[in-house]
């Protein structure tokens, strides 16, 4: 005899936190990563290249916060390029408007603003003929 397991669903502000706190982490990270700084040039006392130069200089001037924030905006664009494609796949499986909206904590109106012509319309009713008089 199989139990039956209990689901229990995450509260919006529970998601909202857990969202917050994997976003900082994941931005922490990537921001450590792109800003770290590169290695020394090639033999003693060579001059940096141009590239490296300019690098660690910001490295130095920005920060970790302002590096944080940069990567930030490349998180926000690379999550707007992502909705807008799970809301095509999600109309490819059939979802309309009522529900990317709801998905998206927005009206009907306000996914089709988002996206207009994402979803096809309704094919309409031909016209009933009329019959002679």
């Amino acid at each position: 005899m199989s139990r039956a397991r209990r689901v229990t669903r995450m509260s919006e502000e529970q998601i909202a936190a857990l969202a917050e706190a994997a976003l900082a982490d994941l931005a922490a990270r990537l921001a450590q990563r792109a800003f770290r700084p590169l290695p020394p040039p090639a033999g003693p006392g060579a001059p940096p290249t141009p590239d490296q130069g300019a690098h660690l200089m910001e490295t130095d001037l920005q920060g970790d916060a302002l590096a944080r924030l940069h990567t930030l905006v490349h998180l926000r664009r690379a999550a707007e390029r992502l909705t807008d494609q799970v809301a095509r796949d999600a109309v490819e499986a059939g979802a309309g408007y009522p529900q990317l909206g709801e998905a998206l904590e927005m009206s009907r109106q306000g996914a089709r603003k988002r996206w207009p012509g994402l979803v096809p319309a309704a094919p309409s009713h031909p016209p009933t003929e009329r019959s002679p008089r």
